[in-house]
């Protein structure tokens, strides 16, 4: 079985042994994120297989020589890194998210979680690989299904309960996972935070049904996101978080107090979404 994820635009890109495989078509030509880190002005398939092989031979994604902790960013408040530091600062007990080469990982250590995440993109399935299971263990993290590397945000939260951790942070890419990771809060008596990730291309509904269930949603190219989002904080104004509830806001805030750099905050309507800055075009 082969490593499929969705990436820079959406576009479906394979990867089997190491080696990219496949790469299609993106859903969205011009992100500024790419442009910021990467200098890359149109999002075509060759540029998108170049990215996958630096991602390849920089992080060892895929592949056995997976580097799976570090506590450099990325971005400064992408998910990972406000995970990272809701551990950090003890406002998470864990979190529940996804990894290549291990499927659905459970993890307080935040520099694991920076490390398995950071570079991170839509991961849509992905098959297990032992040294990277291997990692994640002696990392203090739980593989919840090591023989099939499933990805399963729900039995992740299950498994985080069964740990005994009730402040859990969990990523889901879509409605129907984060209705039942709410319904898996309410009847164990969790404390959850939802972070929707993944979300370029969803549907009014599914984009309704994901702002519904979620204290933090990344905006990705989500065109429906930006339409019907309220949010309490906005973080960005180019691909915009937005923190939708009080819970989702101190989280926002527990990442403030480790960024370095000056930031201004500021109240006013939100969301904020300059025209320019937006990827193009949002879906």
């Amino acid at each position: 079985m082969p490593h499929i994820m969705e990436m820079m635009g959406k576009a479906r890109v394979v990867v089997k042994d190491g080696k990219v495989m496949e790469v299609g078509a993106p859903e969205v030509e011009w992100c500024p994120l790419f442009v910021k880190l990467r200098g890359v002005q149109k999002m075509t398939p060759e540029e998108i297989r170049k990215n996958m092989e630096v991602r390849i031979s920089e992080l060892g994604m895929f592949t056995e020589r997976r580097k799976l902790e570090f506590e450099t960013t990325v971005v400064a408040f992408g998910a990972s890194e406000v995970m990272m530091s809701g551990l950090k600062n003890g406002f998470l007990d864990t979190t529940v998210t996804a990894c290549d080469g291990a499927g659905t990982v459970i993890s307080s250590n935040p520099a694991l979680v920076q490390g398995i995440g950071a570079r991170m993109s839509g991961l849509i399935e992905t098959e297990p690989i032992d040294a990277v299971i291997k990692g994640i263990e002696e990392r203090g993290g739980t593989v919840l299904s090591p023989s099939t590397a499933a990805i399963d945000p729900a039995g992740g939260v299950r498994k985080a309960a069964e740990l005994g951790h009730k402040k859990i942070a969990v990523t889901v890419a879509d409605a129907e996972t984060s209705r039942q990771v709410r319904k898996i809060e309410a009847g164990l008596g969790l404390n959850l935070l939802v972070i929707a990730v993944h979300v370029t291309g969803v549907s009014q509904e599914e984009a309704q049904g994901l702002l519904d269930n979620s204290d933090i949603v990344i905006s990705c190219a989500s065109k429906h996101i930006r339409e019907l989002a309220r949010p309490l904080v906005q973080v960005a104004a180019a691909i915009p978080l937005f923190a939708l509830t009080q819970k989702g806001k101190e989280l926002v805030i527990e990442r403030a107090k480790n960024i370095e750099s000056p930031i201004l905050i500021n109240t006013m309507e939100l969301p904020v979404l300059p025209e320019h800055k937006q990827p193009k075009e949002l879906i």
